[in-house]
């Protein structure tokens, strides 16, 4: 059999897969798609000698008749259903070892997670230069708001239409 560190080990792995992706889950009991998750994770199935069938298959095997988990002795009994098989040219017992080693110490992977943004809600609704309409007007070019004078109509005596690009050159014109 495996040395004791390696079984403490395998047994860490047992509970860490366990609980993964269930807030409920108390690391004793491990359900069928953590099971499948365990051996995909740790290279237990290998797409030829052991397919996902064959995984299911054995965790069929191993758990109680009404049950839908499987506890740590009856996951142990579970590699030494799929070592034979992953490792043919091995005796039982290395076979038994190397598929330990394979699951030892591993944890389950976050394949697809969706990372989040570094920029927070508070960086993008408060940046200045994406404010459109009559909100750009309330801030200077720095980001710096305007106070009083961007939320106030003040009153364009000038004669021109505002934003109006040749404001104040028709005297220039006449003069000629």
């Amino acid at each position: 059999m495996a040395g004791s560190t390696e079984m403490a080990s395998l047994e860490e792995s047992f509970r860490k897969f366990a609980i993964y992706g269930d807030t409920k889950a108390t690391g004793q009991e491990m359900n069928g798609k953590n099971w499948a998750k365990l051996c995909k994770d740790c290279k237990v199935t290998d797409g030829k000698s052991i397919t996902s069938t064959d995984v299911d298959i054995v965790f069929s095997k191993v758990k109680g008749k009404t049950a839908r988990v499987i506890n740590y002795e009856e996951f142990k009994k579970a590699l030494e259903e799929l070592a034979p098989k992953r490792f043919k040219d091995k005796s039982k017992e290395e076979a038994y070892e190397a598929i330990c080693q394979l699951v030892a110490g591993k944890e389950p992977i976050n394949m697809g997670v969706t990372k989040a943004k570094t920029v927070g809600a508070v960086e993008r609704l408060t940046d200045t230069s994406k404010y459109t309409g009559s909100h750009k007007e309330r801030f200077d070019e720095s980001g710096k708001g305007k106070g009083k004078s961007g939320r106030e109509n003040i009153v364009d005596t000038s004669g021109y239409v505002s934003a109006y690009k040749n404001a104040g050159t028709y005297n220039a014109k006449v003069k000629k």
